[in-house]
Formats: C-alpha cells, structure tokens, sequence
C-alpha cells in the first residue's frame, strides 16, 4: 500500500512540477529583468536621455531606489489580501501590471515619469514575489520545497545573465529607437503574456482546483496538511497575524535579508558598472556578467537540493553567505588584479543568490499556518528589502572605480546573515529537542492541528 502511495505521489508531484514550475519560473526570470534593467539601459545611455547626464549617480540611484519604496510598503498587506482571492487570479494580475509599468518606462522622457513607472512596478511586484512561497506550500511538502524554490529563485540569476546577454545584442543592433528603451520595451512585453497565459493555466488551491481529479485532490489536500494544518482557504485568521508580528524568528529572518538584498541591489543595478571598471568596453561587461549569474544558478540548485534531502537550511545559508562575503572582500583587498575581482563576481552572486533561496523555502514551512506565512513571508522580505535601498545608494559614480563603501558594507551585512543563519538554526533544534522530550516524537505523516496556535502547536517541528 506504502509503494503505490509513493507512486501516486510521485506521479502528482511530477504534474504540478510540469503546470507550475515553468510558468513561475518564466514570471520570476521577467520580473528580475523588469526590476535590475536598469543597470544595463544606464549603460545605453538612459542617464544622458532623460537625466541630464546625471554626473553624480544620484538621480539613477532614486530611480533605482523607488521600485524598493513601493516594493516594501505593500508587500504584507498584499500577501494578506492574496488569501482572499483565487492564486491564478492574483499572480496573472500581477505579472500583467508590472509587465505594463515595465513596457511603460521607456516612454518616460524625464526622472519623475521614469520614477512613477518604477512606483508602479515595485506596487505590482509586491503581490508576486512574497506570494509564490505563499502558493507553493500549498501544493509541496517541506522535502520538496528547497529545490522548488532553487528552480524559482534560480531564475532571478538566469535573469542576470539572460539581460546580459539581451542588453549585448540590442547594444549591437542599428535602430532609430534608443538602445534602452528598445531593452525596456523587450524585456516588459513578455511578462504581459506570461501573465494572460497565468491566468488560464495556474491551478487553483488543491481544494478546489480543476486540474485534479478526486483521487489526486484527496492526495493533495493530505500533502497540503501533512506538516501543519489550520486556516485554510479563503479566510485570514487574525490572531495568527499578530502572533507573526511577535515572532523573534521573523525579525532575525529579516536582518538575514536585509544583508542579502544590499548586496543583490547592487549587484542586480550596479555589476555591469563595476565589470566595466576592469578596462572592459560597456558591451563587454554587459557580457561579461553572463558567467557570473550561470554559475550561481547552479550553485543554488545543488545547495537547495542538499538542503532539502537533510532536512536543514541554516548551515548551509551560512556557508554560502560567508561565500558572498569573501567576494566582497577580494573586492576590497585585491585591486591589481582583475582576474582576481572577477573571480570575487562569482563568489558574491552564487553565495547571495544561494542564501536567498535558501530563506525562502526555509520561512515557507516553518510558520505554521497559511495566515502566519502570508504575514510572516513579506513580513522578513519587506525588512529585507529596505537593504536594497541601501545597496542602490553605497556606488555612487563619485567612488568609482575602488567604491571601497560599498564593498565593505555589503561584506559586513553577509558575515551578518551568516551569524544569524547559525543563530536561527541553533534555534530551532533546540526548540525541536525540548518538544520531542515533552510530547514524544510525532509522526510525520498524522495532520499536525495548527489552527489555533500555528507552529506553536505541540507536535509541529521546524526545519533547522
């Protein structure tokens, strides 16, 4: 009875892999090139355009800096409402509103309709990204989820190369249209697509998708409450809400982030910037940021996989920040060699992008409730992102090319996250050691109730 189970899971498991995963992962990889655009358009001479040549970086650096104001405020409200409203409706209306805020941003002509258009996509975006974790745990286990989100989130350094490698061709072409808005108009349209094609093709919550028949639905729907079961469907239980505004965990989890988006900030606004700071023409560094990206794809996906078969996320977050930040300080020690700073590239973006990913899927299932992740998911990404106000302002042109600020600050903030990966995961073994003394060790597959307590409930365990 146990193999044929396994079976049957087996077999749905690689059908919501086939509806899901592409479509997330296509919507995620537009997303990055609709948000971190800018760093490949400023070398195509948006700033000459519409900035006045913008001497000092600081108007780009606003430009860069609105998509994160907009991005943070709405985030927890956003992901909160989502619960309300059918995931297919939800994601397919973002995807399509941000891919218009994108498109329309080349037809900005001066810095506040550049700014407004940036407003718009951050507003859009911030239904999206806290809401995919959100949508997943709906339909993968805690075993499955690390490499989920390493597909996904590996997406976002797909997108690093892939601009790469759209901003060299368009920088090659011989139109009448400015290379950055042509870029701009490329890289916004397709998420409108993506986002119609969202909204016939995702699949509803398990309860009550189309895409299942009986027998699948009932497999589904034990998978969903396997680990935690409380308020599910189209209800938000507040208590769950404050109980995630009270959780130490979460704040911890945002310092994490904050660290890890200072450093993606400027990697995702500013690589191409530093590339060309080794003596490489704009074209050439544009492409030069293609390996850099690849690589953390794939270091991601093989940390995610680890994760996930050991069933432990702060290690190996810890490593991979403590990668980022020896990058960094290659950057800052190392200035004669540009071998040597092209190598930290590597460092900085597989250990960022790895320990992103990593948090993600880590948060995803150790909150407990639906309602306690949809307040808890943006609730560390919203702090986290204020780091990305932070990166989009420690490079100013004025520090070129040694921009000995920004390097430092962004290794200081990955040792950070790294001492609090290690202190998260102390944690939660600790907390899963008192419970089994106290309640016995649970069985993993009996429904754990977790409607009135969330991951307090005396048989939850987390994730260390």
């Amino acid at each position: 009875m146990k193999i044929v189970l396994r079976t049957e899971e087996r077999r749905l498991v690689r059908r919501l892999d086939g509806r899901i995963l592409p479509l997330a992962c296509l919507l995620y990889l537009f997303a990055y090139l609709d948000r971190s655009n800018l760093g490949n358009a400023r070398l195509q001479g948006l700033p000459q355009d519409i900035l006045n040549g913008d001497p000092t970086g600081v108007l780009f650096d606003w430009i860069t800096s609105a998509f994160y104001f907009s991005y943070i405020i709405c985030q927890i409200p956003a992901t909160i409402v989502s619960k309300l409203v059918p995931p297919h409706y939800w994601l397919a209306g973002a995807a399509v509103g941000w891919g218009l805020s994108s498109t329309l941003m080349s037809t900005a002509f001066n810095f506040g309709g550049l700014f407004t258009a940036r407003v718009f996509l951050g507003i859009f975006e911030a239904g999206f990204g806290p809401g995919i974790p959100l949508y997943f745990s709906l339909f993968y286990t805690r075993e499955e989820m690390g490499l989920r989100m390493a597909y996904w989130f590996g997406f976002a350094a797909v997108s690093g190369a892939f601009g790469g490698l759209i901003a060299f061709g368009i920088s090659m072409s011989n139109v009448t249209i400015a290379h950055w808005r042509l870029l701009l108009i490329v890289e916004g349209v397709p998420t409108i697509i993506l986002g119609i094609i969202s909204f016939f093709s995702l699949p509803n919550r398990p309860e009550v998708t189309h895409l299942f028949n009986s027998r699948e639905r009932e497999l589904a729907i034990a998978r969903m409450n396997r680990s935690a079961s409380g308020d599910v469907g189209n209800v938000v239980n507040k208590a769950h809400i404050w109980m995630a505004f009270r959780d130490w965990r979460i704040y911890t989890g945002g310092v994490i982030y904050f660290g890890l988006n200072c450093a993606l900030a400027s990697i995702s606004a500013f690589l191409p910037t530093i590339i060309q700071t080794f003596g490489n023409t704009a074209a050439v560094a544009q492409l030069l940021t293609v390996p850099p990206y690849a690589v953390s794809a794939v270091v991601l996906t093989l940390f995610s996989y680890a994760s996930d078969r050991l069933q432990t996320r702060g290690c190996f977050m810890a490593v991979a920040s403590t990668i980022g930040a020896i990058g960094y300080l290659l950057l800052l020690t190392v200035s004669s060699n540009n071998h040597v700073r092209y190598f930290a590239t590597f460092c900085i973006t597989s250990g960022t992008y790895t320990t992103i990913g990593l948090i993600i899927a880590w948060f995803a299932h150790n909150l407990g409730s639906e309602t306690k992740r949809a307040t808890g998911i943006p609730m560390f990404m919203a702090i986290g992102q204020c780091g990305s106000v932070l990166g989009s302002h420690i490079f100013p042109e004025t520090e070129g090319p040694e921009y000995t600020k920004g390097f430092a600050i962004s290794c200081a903030l990955e040792f950070l996250a790294a001492i609090c990966a290690i202190i998260l995961h102390f944690s939660y073994r600790l907390e899963n050691k008192r419970r089994n003394i106290c309640y016995g060790i649970p069985d993993y597959n009996v429904r754990v109730d977790t409607s009135e307590v969330a991951d307090k409930a005396p048989d939850f365990r987390y994730v260390t």
